[in-house]
């Protein structure tokens, strides 16, 4: 699979489960823009041939080389970006992991065994929206979710890009990323406010904005069904650095906030 199928198959699932980013995709052409996307983002568990260190090869094979590494502690996650070094226009790849240890023994038990039909290694076609474990029953995903809502959100949506990124620095009527976050609102599109609506500052070189998570109909293994949150749509602004190009990682504060794009909704 070479790299342009691949975000094109990773487009299609992703719209399929979020309809909103289609909405917004359409309101900013309305206003004459082309969208560039900045970024993609999936979610794993620590689990060998599922783990960081397949991805890192995996994602090899298109291209893309890790630059940077990030932990956050207290929702027990790492994480890995990667870009294409020969292709400053490819979007770039964040890719985090649950660290299972760091959970209590009931919720590493639920994933031990919805994960239990995982075999092999993860490929890039699974990527693009497989759902490779057993279905949780309703209560685990509660239980699940009420210990890391990231692990909940992995539970019941499986391997797909968790967001796509409209690379705000490619707009051209929408000079700065509070334009669009006013554009959004106005369009009575919800936002992530944990940490502010706009994350992070000049100083860090990169600000962020999303929107919260579509909601999907979700059968569980018990017969029982629920709106779970889907996947949300992010946008960012990158300033330059000391070297006069554009800041290319990512700011662990913000992105911490960003995880909480896909937590349940009271």
């Amino acid at each position: 699979m070479n790299r342009d199928k691949f975000f094109d198959s990773l487009w299609k699932q992703y719209i399929s489960v979020t309809p909103k980013a289609m909405g917004i995709q359409a309101l900013l052409r309305r206003h004459g823009e082309e969208v560039i996307n900045d970024h993609v983002a999936f979610r794993t568990f620590d689990i060998q041939g599922f783990g960081l260190e397949t991805v890192t090869d995996l994602l090899a094979e298109i291209g893309y080389e890790r630059f940077d590494s990030y932990m956050f502690p207290d929702k027990h996650l790492r994480a890995h970006a990667y870009l294409v070094p020969s292709d400053h226009d490819a979007p770039k790849i964040f890719f985090s992991e649950l660290v299972r240890a760091k959970l209590d023994s009931d919720s590493q038990a639920i994933i031990e065994e919805i994960t239990s039909p995982l075999t092999g290694e993860l490929t890039l076609k699974n990527l693009a929206g497989a759902y490779l474990f057993k279905r949780p029953t309703l209560e685990q995903y509660s239980r699940l979710s009420d210990t890391s809502e990231y692990a909940g959100w992995l539970s019941t949506m499986g391997y797909q890009a968790n967001h796509f990124t409209v690379n705000v620095n490619r707009l051209r009527s929408l000079d700065s990323i509070d334009e669009v976050v006013d554009l959004l609102v106005t369009n009575q599109y919800q936002l992530n406010h944990v940490g502010g609506v706009i994350k992070g500052t000049p100083s860090d070189l990169l600000v962020q904005a999303s929107t919260l998570a579509d909601q999907i109909r979700f059968e569980f293994e018990d017969g029982l069904e629920s709106e779970i949150p889907s996947c949300f749509y992010e946008f960012a602004y990158r300033f330059t650095d000391p070297t006069g190009q554009p800041f290319q990682g990512f700011v662990p504060n913000s992105a911490n906030a960003i995880f909480e794009s896909t937590d349940r909704q009271p």
